[in-house]
């Protein structure tokens, strides 16, 4: 079975799957035990949504090359909503607590194995609407969601060469 594409939503649903199931047993091995505490208790508790952004997404049948997000939409630590929207689509009905934007480029990179934290740390991934303070008192949290987030199996598109 092929994977599905990368911001679909049939990759949408396997990203709602893995989030639920949380990081691998391998990445938990990683880490010590009181990060792995910590993790439970934010994940508990939390009850924000992300519009996570892909500018420059490849073009495809049916999607011009616009910015798209993966709006995930957690309440009482559990996925509560995970969906693919149209950057900025009048109507959508979805307004994200925090919205943070990468590069096609870069999401591809997330995808083959690039560090979760790196991207993060190394302003691959920006924050560009939310509050700052309040976002970073989680972000071991939504670190280790984006790594879950880059292990979801997807096909990319090609670049267009230029």
């Amino acid at each position: 079975m092929a994977a599905p594409g990368f911001f679909t939503s049939e990759w949408a649903g396997a990203v709602r799957d893995a989030l639920t199931a949380g990081p691998s047993v391998q990445a938990r091995a990683g880490k010590l035990q009181m990060y792995w505490d910590f993790f439970e208790k934010i994940k508990g508790k939390y009850g924000s949504s992300w519009a996570l952004v892909c500018r420059d997404l490849p073009e495809r049948p049916g999607r011009s090359g616009e910015a798209v997000s993966l709006f995930v939409e957690w309440g009482d630590g559990v996925v509560t909503g995970c969906q693919i929207a149209a950057a900025g689509a009048p109507g959508a009905g979805i307004h994200a607590t925090y919205t943070l934007a990468m590069d096609y480029r870069d999401w591809k990179a997330l995808h083959e194995g690039y560090d979760a934290q790196r991207t993060v740390m190394y302003r691959k991934m920006l924050l560009t609407e939310g509050d700052l303070l309040e976002f970073f008192k989680s972000i071991y949290f939504f670190v280790e969601c984006l790594a879950v987030i880059g292990g979801v199996p997807a096909e990319y598109p090609e670049l267009a060469s230029a």
